[in-house]
């Protein structure tokens, strides 16, 4: 009895010893560990690695920039069962534990003894917030002790619900899914909430090994993980059986879905990320931020459209070049062809194809498309393709499908839409196309704002990263009439001004031969009104013009007007605009006079916003001032106020887009021309659509609209700007390194459908938007061959002036002034 009494005590003593042991080393372990543990109070701080996003004003997703795809989400957002899915296949125990689950401990720890090596962790998903967020993922005691003493003090600090909704935001779940969220869209297309119990049953499986379970790459082992998911959820009481049968039988419907973006506006979305990278740095593509642009969603796509459409079929009328590549006829006989073909990129909407087989007694090809498979190839969508020999000359309209492509080429095509009576197992039809090797560009303005509606620097993105719409410098052509026409207004000129449209010749020192200047018709018409010389386009009358008005007066009136005259030429061929401005730069000053004469500031950026919603930025508000405009910032609220030059500028190449300063300020913009100087270039310039060169914009069905077509020397560029009261338009075509387009490419053929496409969407459902008449304006009647005031019962026309320059009345019949002239200004100096 002693003995077995002794023995007990001895036991006792070891249990007691090591015991006390036990409790040394894990004070020691806490004593040294704890001070090096971060405070729990940083998890709510932390900030999720979450993509940034750029959104149209209108809510619709342009882009998205970040290596980790997130979409941080509440708890109350996660159904129930979806959170019962990770706890039965994660922690059970979650909401009975304290943090540390002592019995998974202890199963880790005998699987450690028993093979040697460490098996499970044996980690709560307390723990895992704890690791996922302050510590490695090295497998080391010291990382083990760390992971229990934090999650141990997270438990203590935030209740069961915070942390289960820190850990299904930060967890990895395979493919660039961080987060739950993020998951249910990558796997499913589906928000949370729409996922099926089969589903959350399969994402519950990836946090484990993301790799080895992935749906995507391991099937069968991600459906094994699925279905013991399932059962230890019916086992745990989550669900019913029926329910287990049911989504157990249920088959694996994961797919990888990217972020599909909602518009197509490349170009827009990597100007916002250049800027905010410039503000926020690297962080720009970590923290979260919503971006919200003044670009319309349904403009913006219309605009992409519009200028990919019109550069595709200006490349159509000069000629098919060729196959992009050829494949030996034994690839064709083979599998060999679906792998060659993705040798060549996608371009947009161009899908490369090659050529299996040609039938020209069929009028058909049949090719392999890529991302296709089997289709066929219409004779009827490739009678456009003559031979492309010079950018003037084609060869004759092909006759047969074999005129065209052979057995072998690798060429671009359009899928096109099936049509209902096609069967499933038919292949589907495609037209033949090319890349465009023309570039364009087209960009809107809100005038009174001076915000992006759309724009577009080019026909594909992926293939070339440069925006033309801002960084592209060119000639304007005739489009820049428009600003010396209104130069000549601003200084006494009327458009009944007659200017004679004949041969002028100018010696000029630099050059070897003198400089004769022509119309784009090489014809001369006489004397010409200064409103007809506009809307015909006359290049005499302007020159003449320009010598009247003088050279430095008009480029120091373009500096009045903001339009930077750095590259434009001192000389008498600034007024066929010859000087180079970008189309972004044009589009501004065009703004200008569609809304009357105030300045316009481009700005693409609304707002932005931080993950958690708040607004760290809004655009200023506009302001339109006709004068006291300091007074206007005086009296505004002390949150509101803002000098003229405060706003921060966004460079993309060399051209300013006025974005920011701090939000809720105002943009004052200041009269820069006198309106009724602009009212009469808005009447001059609808007389562009009406009778002149953009009478293709009579399409659109209304009397709001005025513009100005251009094209430079040997058609290198064309343009159409154009605008009612509220929007201003511009587009323009050519090519990167100048060339020639072709000696039957004017502005009004290239540009100007374009420009038409987009503003038949822009303007729909919206009023009639004219500018209204000033004071000071007044209608004359005139006699249109000389531009004096038309006699009672003499052939006139109605013309408009200002007041203080309008003709001076006519003296009776009988009557002749001083010089014997029956009265009016003497035309001498303008006829000759």
């Amino acid at each position: 009895m002693s003995h077995l009494l002794r023995t007990s005590r001895l036991f006792a003593w070891l249990i007691l010893t090591g015991l006390s042991s036990a409790v040394i080393v894990t004070s020691g372990f806490y004593l040294y560990l704890r001070p090096g543990l971060p405070p729990v109070e940083q998890l709510l701080e932390i900030k999720l690695q979450t993509p940034m996003r750029v959104y149209s004003k209108d809510s619709k997703l342009i882009a998205e920039f970040g290596e980790k795809r997130r979409a941080p989400i509440t708890i109350e957002q996660i159904p129930t069962i979806q959170l019962q899915a990770f706890m039965a296949a994660e922690d059970s125990r979650f909401y009975e534990h304290l943090g540390v689950d002592i019995k998974g401990l202890a199963r880790a720890a005998i699987e450690l003894v028993s093979t040697g090596s460490i098996q499970s962790g044996g980690s709560t998903i307390t723990m895992q917030v704890a690791k996922n967020y302050f510590l490695s993922r090295d497998r080391t005691f010291i990382r083990k002790f760390n992971e229990i003493l934090l999650a141990l003090q997270i438990e203590r600090e935030l209740d069961k619900n915070r942390i289960l909704e820190l850990y299904l935001n930060k967890i990895y779940l395979g493919n660039r899914a961080y987060g739950i969220a993020a998951a249910a869209q990558v796997y499913y297309n589906k928000t949370v909430a729409e996922l099926s119990l089969a589903q959350m049953a399969m994402l519950a499986g990836l946090p484990k090994a993301p790799s080895a379970f992935n749906p995507l790459a391991n099937p069968e082992r991600a459906q094994i993980r699925r279905d013991w998911i399932l059962g230890r959820m019916r086992d745990l009481g989550y669900i019913t059986d029926d329910a287990y049968d049911l989504a157990s039988s249920a088959p694996l419907t994961a797919s990888y879905n990217a972020t599909k973006t909602e518009v197509d506006a490349d170009f827009v979305a990597e100007m916002a990320r250049s800027e905010m990278v410039r503000r926020f740095g690297e962080e720009a593509y970590t923290d979260g931020y919503t971006v919200t642009l003044t670009v319309d969603g349904l403009k913006q796509q219309t605009a992409t459209d519009a200028l990919r459409n019109g550069l595709e079929a200006y490349d159509r009328r000069h000629g098919f070049r060729g196959p992009i590549g050829q494949l030996e006829p034994d690839a064709l006989t083979n599998n060999e062809v679906s792998d060659l073909v993705r040798n060549y990129p996608r371009v947009e909407s161009l899908i490369p194809a090659v050529v299996t087989s040609v039938n020209d007694d069929k009028l058909l090809a049949e090719v392999y498309a890529r991302d296709i498979g089997e289709a066929t190839m219409a004779f009827e969508t490739m009678t456009w393709a003559r031979r492309h020999k010079t950018v003037d000359l084609t060869g004759p309209e092909p006759e047969k499908p074999s005129e065209v492509v052979s057995a072998g080429d690798v060429i671009y095509v359009h899928a096109l839409e099936a049509s209902d009576d096609n069967t499933t197992d038919s292949p589907r039809a495609v037209s033949l196309a090319q890349v465009p090797r023309a570039e364009g560009a087209l960009i809107s303005l809100d005038t009174d704002t001076g915000a992006v509606e759309a724009l577009a620097g080019g026909y594909s993105f992926g293939q070339s990263k440069y925006n033309r719409a801002i960084q592209a410098k060119r000639q304007p052509g005739s489009t820049f009439k428009p600003f010396l026409y209104l130069t000549a207004l601003e200084n006494g000129i009327t458009p009944a001004t007659i200017y004679n449209d004949a041969p002028i010749v100018f010696d000029d020192s630099e050059l070897e031969t003198a400089w004769r200047p022509q119309n784009s018709s090489g014809q001369f018409y006489g004397p010409t009104r200064l409103r007809e010389a506009l809307y015909r386009s006359r290049n005499i009358v302007s020159i003449r013009l320009l010598r009247d008005v003088g050279i430095q007066t008009t480029l120091d009136y373009l500096k009045q007007l903001k339009i930077p005259v750095d590259n434009m030429p001192d000389n008498l061929s600034l007024s066929l605009g010859s000087g180079q401005l970008t189309p972004m730069e044009l589009a501004r000053g065009l703004a200008v006079i569609a809304n009357g004469g105030y300045d316009v500031q481009p700005y693409l950026i609304d707002r932005i916003q931080d993950v958690k919603g708040k607004t760290l930025y809004q655009a200023p508000k506009t302001v339109l001032c006709e004068e006291d405009c300091d007074q206007i910032l005086t009296n505004a609220p002390d949150g509101d106020k803002q000098t003229e030059n405060a706003s921060s500028i966004i460079t993309t190449g060399e051209t300013p887009v006025a974005s920011s300063g701090s939000s809720n300020q105002t943009r004052v913009m200041r009269r820069l021309a006198d309106e009724r100087s602009v009212y009469i270039l808005h009447s001059m310039m609808r007389d562009v659509i009406r009778l002149g060169t953009g009478r293709r914009a009579r399409a659109l069905g209304r009397d709001d609209i005025a513009g100005k077509t251009g094209t430079t020397n040997e058609q290198k560029d064309t343009w159409f700007a154009g605008f009612n009261h509220k929007i201003a338009t511009t587009a323009w075509v050519g090519f990167d390194q100048p060339e020639p387009l072709g000696r039957r490419e004017f502005g009004a053929s290239t540009a100007l459908p374009i420009w038409i496409d987009y503003m038949k969407v822009a303007l729909n459902g919206t009023p009639p938007a004219m500018m209204q008449r000033p004071n000071g304006i007044v209608n004359i009647r005139i006699n249109p061959e000389t531009g004096k005031r038309a006699r009672p019962g003499e052939d006139g026309v109605f013309e408009v002036f200002k007041e203080e320059d309008a003709p001076a009345p006519l003296p009776p019949e009988n009557e002749s002034d001083d010089n014997g002239n029956s009265g009016g200004d003497d035309l001498s100096r303008q006829i000759f």
